[in-house]
């Protein structure tokens, strides 16, 4: 069984069509990189996979179930949506952000329990960032900023995670510090949905990438045969040319893109 499937998806957003007849099976474990220019649906594909818009046709389904039969509650307990970096109005510590992800399975109202603070603990650690607990939330780096919610998302108790950008705006050191560990978590079982607008992000990490343009995918498979200059060029409406591979090994292309295709 699929863990998404995704059946002629349309949305609107108005008289402006966003998705016309999306078709798109996820299977539970590893990283699937969605990459397309502004506009091309990306975004509002992952809302619908949230439960946050409801499809105008078709049907989105979790593990066999229609999305719409979900509880917020039930839903928060199987997936998780990490936002882009983003700074809190107040001054929470690290570990009273990862402790929000606890409300899912918290009855309103409730105080947290034992097990409630254990698995945050656990999270932290996961993340490796266990010495930032008592650091106010404001005062971390952006690329810490980004794994305390990825802890959080862990804590929540989710095993699948959506991601709309997330190295966006963070620097480069901290874009690969990133990726290594959304790299590792998928390797403990975890499921990586994410949206890029950096192929070589989707190359060094993700085990499928989908190509999406004006609210259709063009291309699907494996990162190394779907990320080519041809699809690129389709991709963006540019021209190729190829300059060689890349420093290191060689094992990565890079492109010259030039305005217009032929």
């Amino acid at each position: 069984m699929s863990l998404y499937e995704v059946r002629d998806l349309d949305f609107s957003y108005g008289r402006k069509k966003v998705l016309n007849g999306l078709k798109l099976e996820i299977a539970a474990g590893g990283i699937v990189a969605l990459l397309g220019p502004n506009g091309s649906g990306k975004s509002t594909l992952l809302k619908l996979l949230l439960g946050l818009l409801k499809p105008e046709r078709g049907t989105v389904a979790l593990r066999g179930r229609e999305l719409v039969r979900y509880s917020r509650r039930e839903l928060a307990r199987e997936v998780a949506y990490v936002p882009q970096v983003h700074r809190e109005a107040f001054g929470y510590t690290v570990r009273e952000i990862v402790l929000m992800g606890r409300m899912a399975s918290t009855p309103f109202l409730a105080r947290y329990g034992t097990r409630d603070l254990e698995l945050v603990e656990e999270a932290l650690e996961k993340l490796e960032i266990a010495h930032l607990s008592d650091r106010p939330y404001t005062q971390i780096s952006g690329g810490e900023r980004q794994l305390a919610l990825i802890a959080r998302a862990i804590a929540q108790g989710a095993n699948t995670f959506i991601m709309d950008e997330p190295t966006n705006n963070l620097d480069y050191g901290n874009q690969i510090r990133l990726l290594e560990r959304i790299a590792r978590l998928a390797v403990d079982g975890h499921t990586f949905l994410m949206t890029t607008h950096h192929p070589d992000h989707a190359l060094s990490i993700a085990d499928r990438v989908v190509l999406m343009k004006q609210g259709t995918i063009l291309h699907d498979g494996p990162a190394s045969s779907t990320i080519t200059p041809r699809a690129l060029c389709e991709l963006y409406d540019l021209r190729e040319s190829m300059l060689g591979r890349g420093p290191g090994n060689g094992s990565t292309p890079h492109f010259r893109m030039e305005r217009g295709c032929a």
